[in-house]
Protein backbone atom coordinates (compact mmCIF):
# COMPACT_ATOMS: atom_id res chain seq x y z
CA UNK A 1 0.00 0.00 0.00
CA UNK A 2 3.06 2.11 0.71
CA UNK A 3 4.26 1.42 -2.67
CA UNK A 4 1.16 2.38 -4.33
CA UNK A 5 0.71 5.60 -2.63
CA UNK A 6 4.30 6.68 -3.23
CA UNK A 7 3.76 5.57 -7.06
CA UNK A 8 0.56 7.33 -7.40
CA UNK A 9 1.62 10.66 -6.05
CA UNK A 10 5.21 10.29 -7.94
CA UNK A 11 3.24 9.36 -10.99
CA UNK A 12 0.99 12.61 -10.29
CA UNK A 13 4.17 15.10 -9.27
CA UNK A 14 5.64 14.05 -12.64
CA UNK A 15 2.59 14.22 -15.29
CA UNK A 16 0.36 17.02 -13.76
CA UNK A 17 2.23 19.88 -15.92
CA UNK A 18 0.77 17.88 -19.10
CA UNK A 19 -2.77 17.46 -17.36
CA UNK A 20 -2.39 21.31 -16.13
CA UNK A 21 -1.39 22.92 -19.84
CA UNK A 22 -4.22 20.83 -21.25
CA UNK A 23 -6.82 21.23 -18.35
CA UNK A 24 -6.48 25.25 -18.73
CA UNK A 25 -5.53 25.58 -21.76
CA UNK A 26 -2.04 26.86 -21.53
CA UNK A 27 -0.38 28.29 -24.97
CA UNK A 28 3.37 28.99 -24.27
CA UNK A 29 4.57 33.08 -24.49
CA UNK A 30 8.01 33.04 -26.39
CA UNK A 31 10.13 36.57 -26.00
CA UNK A 32 8.58 37.51 -29.67
CA UNK A 33 4.84 37.06 -28.75
CA UNK A 34 5.43 39.68 -25.48
CA UNK A 35 8.37 41.33 -25.06
CA UNK A 36 8.64 43.00 -22.45
CA UNK A 37 6.48 40.49 -20.32
CA UNK A 38 9.08 37.72 -21.03
CA UNK A 39 11.89 40.97 -20.25
CA UNK A 40 9.99 40.74 -16.65
CA UNK A 41 10.04 37.15 -15.81
CA UNK A 42 13.39 36.54 -17.42
CA UNK A 43 14.81 39.71 -14.97
CA UNK A 44 12.82 38.34 -12.24
CA UNK A 45 14.03 34.96 -12.29
CA UNK A 46 17.97 36.27 -12.62
CA UNK A 47 17.29 38.40 -9.29
CA UNK A 48 15.62 34.88 -7.86
CA UNK A 49 18.91 32.94 -8.75
CA UNK A 50 16.58 30.24 -11.13
CA UNK A 51 16.36 29.06 -14.14
CA UNK A 52 14.02 31.16 -16.05
CA UNK A 53 10.60 28.82 -16.08
CA UNK A 54 8.26 28.24 -19.83
CA UNK A 55 6.04 30.80 -19.19
CA UNK A 56 2.44 30.45 -20.78
CA UNK A 57 -0.95 32.19 -20.94
CA UNK A 58 -4.36 30.49 -19.86
CA UNK A 59 -7.35 32.11 -21.72
CA UNK A 60 -9.26 31.72 -18.44
CA UNK A 61 -10.91 34.88 -17.33
CA UNK A 62 -10.48 34.60 -13.20
CA UNK A 63 -7.53 36.14 -12.74
CA UNK A 64 -4.92 34.48 -10.73
CA UNK A 65 -0.80 33.02 -11.84
CA UNK A 66 0.19 29.40 -11.00
CA UNK A 67 4.03 27.90 -11.04
CA UNK A 68 4.37 23.81 -11.81
CA UNK A 69 6.78 21.73 -13.19
CA UNK A 70 8.52 18.54 -12.59
CA UNK A 71 11.91 16.84 -13.51
CA UNK A 72 10.62 15.54 -17.03
CA UNK A 73 8.36 18.56 -17.88
CA UNK A 74 10.50 21.53 -16.40
CA UNK A 75 9.21 24.29 -14.99
CA UNK A 76 6.30 26.59 -15.52
CA UNK A 77 5.03 29.83 -15.16
CA UNK A 78 1.25 30.64 -16.22
CA UNK A 79 -0.91 33.42 -15.46
CA UNK A 80 -4.57 33.76 -17.06
CA UNK A 81 -6.36 36.32 -19.21
CA UNK A 82 -8.07 37.54 -16.39
CA UNK A 83 -5.08 38.54 -14.70
CA UNK A 84 -3.73 40.77 -17.17
CA UNK A 85 -7.01 42.15 -17.17
CA UNK A 86 -7.34 43.12 -13.63
CA UNK A 87 -4.28 44.10 -12.97
CA UNK A 88 -1.84 47.08 -13.59
CA UNK A 89 1.86 46.01 -15.13
CA UNK A 90 3.73 46.58 -11.64
CA UNK A 91 0.95 44.20 -9.66
CA UNK A 92 1.42 41.96 -12.37
CA UNK A 93 5.12 41.89 -11.68
CA UNK A 94 4.91 41.27 -8.34
CA UNK A 95 2.64 38.19 -9.09
CA UNK A 96 5.33 37.21 -11.78
CA UNK A 97 7.47 37.17 -8.23
CA UNK A 98 5.43 35.43 -5.99
CA UNK A 99 5.06 32.72 -8.68
CA UNK A 100 8.98 32.64 -8.75
CA UNK A 101 9.35 32.40 -5.57
CA UNK A 102 7.23 29.12 -5.45
CA UNK A 103 9.60 27.74 -7.86
CA UNK A 104 13.30 28.55 -5.99
CA UNK A 105 11.59 27.12 -2.83
CA UNK A 106 10.61 23.63 -4.69
CA UNK A 107 7.05 23.99 -3.42
CA UNK A 108 5.52 21.66 -5.75
CA UNK A 109 7.84 18.81 -4.27
CA UNK A 110 7.65 19.73 -1.10
CA UNK A 111 3.67 19.48 -0.90
CA UNK A 112 3.31 16.51 -2.68
CA UNK A 113 5.97 14.89 -0.21
CA UNK A 114 3.68 16.27 2.37
CA UNK A 115 0.65 14.71 0.80
CA UNK A 116 1.75 11.10 0.88
CA UNK A 117 1.09 10.69 4.59
CA UNK A 118 -2.30 11.68 4.81
CA UNK A 119 -3.22 9.77 1.50
CA UNK A 120 -1.48 6.44 2.66
CA UNK A 121 -4.04 6.59 6.11
CA UNK A 122 -6.82 7.65 4.13
CA UNK A 123 -6.47 4.70 2.14
CA UNK A 124 -5.65 2.39 5.35
CA UNK A 125 -9.02 3.76 6.45
CA UNK A 126 -11.15 3.36 3.48
CA UNK A 127 -9.51 -0.71 3.19
CA UNK A 128 -9.56 -1.87 7.21
CA UNK A 129 -13.38 0.03 6.77
CA UNK A 130 -14.35 -1.77 3.45
CA UNK A 131 -13.07 -4.82 5.11
CA UNK A 132 -14.62 -4.96 8.34
CA UNK A 133 -17.79 -4.47 6.58
CA UNK A 134 -17.51 -7.01 3.95
CA UNK A 135 -15.08 -9.42 5.72
CA UNK A 136 -15.94 -8.87 9.20
CA UNK A 137 -20.15 -8.41 9.42
CA UNK A 138 -20.50 -12.27 10.40
CA UNK A 139 -19.78 -11.74 14.54
CA UNK A 140 -18.05 -15.52 14.61
CA UNK A 141 -14.89 -13.96 12.86
CA UNK A 142 -12.82 -12.44 14.73
CA UNK A 143 -10.35 -9.01 14.19
CA UNK A 144 -13.77 -7.17 12.56
CA UNK A 145 -14.12 -4.68 15.46
CA UNK A 146 -9.71 -4.44 15.45
CA UNK A 147 -10.04 -3.77 11.69
CA UNK A 148 -12.80 -1.12 12.51
CA UNK A 149 -10.69 0.47 15.19
CA UNK A 150 -7.46 0.70 13.12
CA UNK A 151 -9.93 2.22 10.55
CA UNK A 152 -10.98 4.88 12.34
CA UNK A 153 -7.76 5.77 14.21
CA UNK A 154 -6.48 5.86 10.45
CA UNK A 155 -8.91 8.31 9.15
CA UNK A 156 -8.73 10.55 12.21
CA UNK A 157 -4.90 10.53 10.98
CA UNK A 158 -5.68 11.52 7.87
CA UNK A 159 -7.71 14.29 8.60
CA UNK A 160 -4.98 15.71 11.32
CA UNK A 161 -2.77 15.26 9.10
CA UNK A 162 -4.70 16.92 6.02
CA UNK A 163 -5.14 20.13 8.04
CA UNK A 164 -1.26 20.24 8.55
CA UNK A 165 -0.33 19.95 4.88
CA UNK A 166 -3.27 22.85 4.37
CA UNK A 167 -0.96 25.07 7.46
CA UNK A 168 2.42 24.25 5.43
CA UNK A 169 0.56 25.50 2.22
CA UNK A 170 -0.40 28.42 3.99
CA UNK A 171 3.05 28.93 5.16
CA UNK A 172 4.84 28.04 1.84
CA UNK A 173 2.14 31.29 0.75
CA UNK A 174 3.63 33.64 2.60
CA UNK A 175 7.31 32.63 1.71
CA UNK A 176 6.48 33.08 -1.63
CA UNK A 177 5.06 36.72 -1.09
CA UNK A 178 8.25 37.48 1.31
CA UNK A 179 9.98 36.11 -1.72
CA UNK A 180 8.33 38.73 -3.91
CA UNK A 181 8.96 41.90 -1.82
CA UNK A 182 12.85 41.02 -2.37
CA UNK A 183 13.29 40.69 -5.63
CA UNK A 184 10.56 43.31 -7.13
CA UNK A 185 10.91 47.76 -6.57
CA UNK A 186 8.54 48.08 -3.66
CA UNK A 187 7.29 44.24 -4.21
CA UNK A 188 4.78 44.28 -1.44
CA UNK A 189 2.70 47.48 -2.23
CA UNK A 190 2.06 46.00 -5.45
CA UNK A 191 1.52 42.38 -4.78
CA UNK A 192 -1.07 44.01 -1.75
CA UNK A 193 -3.34 45.85 -4.32
CA UNK A 194 -2.76 42.86 -7.06
CA UNK A 195 -4.20 40.42 -4.21
CA UNK A 196 -7.18 43.21 -3.05
CA UNK A 197 -8.50 43.41 -6.45
CA UNK A 198 -7.59 39.52 -7.60
CA UNK A 199 -10.08 38.90 -4.96
CA UNK A 200 -12.77 41.10 -5.69
CA UNK A 201 -12.60 40.47 -9.14
CA UNK A 202 -13.06 36.52 -8.78
CA UNK A 203 -15.91 36.56 -6.94
CA UNK A 204 -17.97 38.73 -9.35
CA UNK A 205 -16.90 36.54 -11.74
CA UNK A 206 -18.51 33.35 -9.20
CA UNK A 207 -21.33 35.38 -8.57
CA UNK A 208 -21.93 35.52 -12.43
CA UNK A 209 -22.10 31.65 -12.50
CA UNK A 210 -18.74 31.07 -14.33
CA UNK A 211 -18.13 27.55 -14.86
CA UNK A 212 -14.56 28.67 -14.83
CA UNK A 213 -14.39 29.09 -10.94
CA UNK A 214 -15.07 25.55 -10.85
CA UNK A 215 -12.79 23.71 -12.84
CA UNK A 216 -9.96 25.76 -11.35
CA UNK A 217 -10.44 23.99 -7.92
CA UNK A 218 -8.61 20.74 -8.73
CA UNK A 219 -5.16 22.47 -8.57
CA UNK A 220 -6.23 25.58 -6.54
CA UNK A 221 -3.38 25.11 -4.17
CA UNK A 222 -0.90 26.05 -7.12
CA UNK A 223 -2.63 29.56 -7.56
CA UNK A 224 -1.62 32.66 -6.09
CA UNK A 225 -5.29 33.38 -4.24
CA UNK A 226 -7.59 30.56 -3.72
CA UNK A 227 -11.02 30.51 -5.64
CA UNK A 228 -13.21 28.87 -2.67
CA UNK A 229 -12.27 31.71 -0.17
CA UNK A 230 -12.63 34.82 -2.96
CA UNK A 231 -16.18 35.01 -2.40
CA UNK A 232 -16.30 34.99 1.15
CA UNK A 233 -13.46 37.53 1.21
CA UNK A 234 -14.93 39.88 -1.41
CA UNK A 235 -17.92 40.48 0.62
CA UNK A 236 -16.00 42.02 2.97
CA UNK A 237 -13.62 43.99 0.29
CA UNK A 238 -17.53 45.10 -0.92
CA UNK A 239 -18.43 46.70 2.73
CA UNK A 240 -15.20 49.35 2.21
CA UNK A 241 -14.84 52.34 0.10
CA UNK A 242 -14.45 51.51 -4.03
CA UNK A 243 -14.02 55.23 -4.50
CA UNK A 244 -10.57 55.48 -2.81
CA UNK A 245 -7.27 54.79 -4.21
CA UNK A 246 -5.99 51.05 -4.68
CA UNK A 247 -3.49 51.25 -1.24
CA UNK A 248 -6.25 53.26 0.63
CA UNK A 249 -8.71 50.02 -0.08
CA UNK A 250 -5.42 47.88 1.33
CA UNK A 251 -5.07 49.99 4.56
CA UNK A 252 -8.80 49.13 4.85
CA UNK A 253 -8.56 45.92 4.79
CA UNK A 254 -5.90 45.55 6.97
CA UNK A 255 -7.39 47.20 9.42
CA UNK A 256 -10.43 45.21 9.82
CA UNK A 257 -11.15 42.74 11.99
CA UNK A 258 -10.87 39.16 11.58
CA UNK A 259 -13.86 37.21 12.21
CA UNK A 260 -14.46 33.76 13.90
CA UNK A 261 -15.75 32.34 10.46
CA UNK A 262 -12.80 33.42 8.16
CA UNK A 263 -10.87 32.19 11.27
CA UNK A 264 -12.18 28.79 11.34
CA UNK A 265 -12.38 29.24 6.82
CA UNK A 266 -8.80 29.39 6.56
CA UNK A 267 -7.95 26.09 8.67
CA UNK A 268 -9.41 24.05 5.49
CA UNK A 269 -8.28 26.70 3.07
CA UNK A 270 -5.14 26.07 1.09
CA UNK A 271 -4.13 29.86 1.20
CA UNK A 272 -4.20 32.51 4.09
CA UNK A 273 -6.52 34.72 5.26
CA UNK A 274 -6.14 37.67 2.67
CA UNK A 275 -6.21 40.24 5.65
CA UNK A 276 -3.52 38.19 7.74
CA UNK A 277 -1.76 38.20 4.19
CA UNK A 278 -1.16 42.02 3.68
CA UNK A 279 -1.14 42.36 7.39
CA UNK A 280 2.39 40.24 6.71
CA UNK A 281 2.88 42.09 3.60
CA UNK A 282 2.78 45.59 5.60
CA UNK A 283 5.40 44.56 7.94
CA UNK A 284 7.51 43.54 4.94
CA UNK A 285 7.25 46.98 3.72
CA UNK A 286 8.20 49.03 6.63
CA UNK A 287 11.08 46.65 7.39
CA UNK A 288 12.57 47.28 3.97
Amino acid sequence: MIALVMLFNVGQWLFAPYLIRSLYGIRRVRREDAPEFYGTVEKLSARSGIKMPRIGLSRIQIPNAFAFGSPIAGNHLAITQGLIDTLEKEEVEAVLGHELGHIKHRDVQIMMMSSLLPSLFYLIGRWMMFSSYYGGYNREKRGSGGAVLIGSASMLMYFVLSLLTLHLSRLREYFADAHSASVVEEGSRKLSEGLAKITSKTSRIRKLGNRETFSLNGFKSLFISDPDTSEYDSAQISQLDYGVSDQMLVEQLIDRRISVGEKLIEVFSSHPNITKRLLALKELQRQS
